[in-house]
C-alpha cells in the first residue's frame, strides 16, 4: 500500500504535552466493528469480560538521550546528541547521533562531561555503534546521572524535559530496564485500576519488549513494502506463554496493552520467545495471537497507524480518528486511549 494512504490532518492542539491526572481519567474510545463508544480508561473493567487476559509490557525506560561533545580531532569540540536505541552488550549500544554525518569510526565522545564513548562503527541515517568506557551496572548508573528521558520529538520540540517526566514517562509496573521509549498505552494504568480489573475477573500477564528509538522514525518510503523496521529485543517466558494459551482455550480473550505487546505476541505466536523482532504489520496481516488491543492515538503515516488499521480496518480507523479529533481526544504518548476490536 501507499504510505500516503495512512495520512490524515491532525490539529497541533490535539497533541498532549502532559498526561491526564489521574492517569485512568483519560478518555477511552471503544472501536467496535459497527459503532464507536466514548468512555474513560477507568471504565475498562466493565468493558472487558471475566476470563480475559491483559498483557502488559514491563520494560523500563532508561534516560537514553545524551548530550555531549566530540573530542580529540581537528582541534574542535563540536556538540553531539545521541539517542540510544538498542543495547548490544554490557558496554555497547546502537544509537542515532545528531549531527552524525561528520562522525567517523574511532571518534571519541564525552557526554555530560564524564561519560566517554568511542564510535565503533557507522551505519545509515545517523546510526552509530557506541562503545562506552564503562560497562554493566557502572554504565547504567552513569546513564541515570547524565542522560535525559527520551521524550518523543513531538513533545520535546514544544517543551523541555523536566523531572516530572521521569515519573510520567514510565508505567507503574515497569521493571526491566532497556527501553528508550515508553509502552505508552500502559501509562494509563494505576494500582487502583489494576485492582479493579483483578476484582472483575480479568487477569494480567507480563512480557518484555525493549522499545527502541526506531519507533520515532518517520516512514520515508512511498510504499509500505519498502520500509524496514529496526529490530527490538523481546521475551515471552514459557510460563506466560502457557497461561495465555490456556486462557484462550478456555474462552478468554488476549488483550494486548499497547502495540509493543501486540508485536511481541504476534512474533511469538503464544509460544515462548527470546530474541529480536522487526515485525512490520500492515493491512492484510492475519492476526494469530491477539484478540483486542488497547493503544493510544498515533501519528499520520506512522507504522503504528498502519498496525491499528490492519487490526480494525483502514476505513474503520479513519472514522475513529476523525471522531477522536472532533471530540477533543488527546493524541500521542501522553494522550488518550482506544480499545480496538478486530475487523470482521
Amino acid at each position: 500500500m501507499r504510505v500516503s494512504d495512512f495520512d490524515f490532518d491532525l490539529p497541533p492542539e490535539r497533541i498532549a504535552l502532559r498526561p491526564a491526572v489521574p492517569r485512568e481519567s483519560a478518555k477511552l474510545l471503544v472501536v467496535r466493528p459497527d459503532r464507536l463508544e466514548d468512555h474513560s480508561v477507568a471504565e475498562l473493567p466493565g468493558l472487558l469480560r471475566p476470563g480475559d487476559v491483559l498483557v502488559f509490557n514491563d520494560t523500563k525506560v532508561i534516560p537514553a538521550a545524551l548530550r555531549g561533545q566530540r573530542i580529540g580531532r581537528g582541534g574542535t569540540t563540536p556538540k553531539i546528541e545521541a539517542l540510544l536505541h538498542m543495547r548490544l552488550d554490557g558496554r555497547r549500544w546502537k544509537a542515532f547521533a545528531r549531527p552524525g554525518k561528520k562522525l567517523q569510526a574511532g571518534d571519541r565522545l564525552v557526554f555530560g562531561g564524564t561519560l566517554e564513548a568511542a564510535v565503533e562503527a557507522k551505519g545509515d541515517a545517523g546510526e552509530v555503534t557506541l562503545a562506552f568506557g564503562l560497562s554493566g551496572p557502572d554504565l547504567d548508573a552513569a546513564l541515570q546521572a547524565v542522560g535525559e528521558m527520551p521524550l518523543p520529538p513531538y513533545i520535546a520540540g514544544k517543551r523541555g524535559v523536566d523531572a516530572q517526566d521521569r515519573a510520567d514517562y514510565q508505567t507503574v509496573y515497569a521493571e526491566k530496564e532497556g527501553a528508550v521509549a515508553a509502552p505508552t498505552a500502559g501509562l494509563h494504568f494505576t494500582p487502583n485500576l489494576m485492582k479493579s480489573l483483578q476484582d472483575a475477573g480479568i487477569s494480567r500477564e507480563f512480557v518484555t519488549l525493549h522499545v527502541g528509538a526506531g519507533t520515532f522514525l518517520p516512514v520515508k518510503a512511498e510504499d509500505t513494502r519498502d520500509h524496514r523496521m529496526h529490530a527490538e529485543w523481546g521475551e515471552v517466558s514459557a510460563a506466560v506463554a502457557g497461561r495465555l494459551a490456556a486462557a484462550r482455550a478456555a474462552g478468554g480473550r488476549i488483550v494486548a496493552v499497547g502495540t509493543t505487546s501486540l508485536r511481541l505476541l504476534e512474533s511469538a505466536g503464544l509460544a515462548p520467545f527470546s530474541g529480536t523482532t522487526d515485525i512490520f504489520i500492515t493491512p492484510g496481516y492475519r492476526f494469530r495471537a491477539v484478540d483486542l488491543l488497547i493503544t493510544n492515538f498515533h501519528l499520520p503515516k506512522s507504522t503504528l497507524f498502519m498496525l491499528v488499521s490492519a487490526f480494525s480496518g483502514v476505513e474503520r480507523m479513519r472514522s475513529a480518528y476523525a471522531h477522536a479529533i472532533a471530540h477533543d481526544y488527546r493524541f500521542y504518548s501522553y494522550g488518550d486511549a482506544s480499545l480496538l476490536f478486530p475487523a470482521p
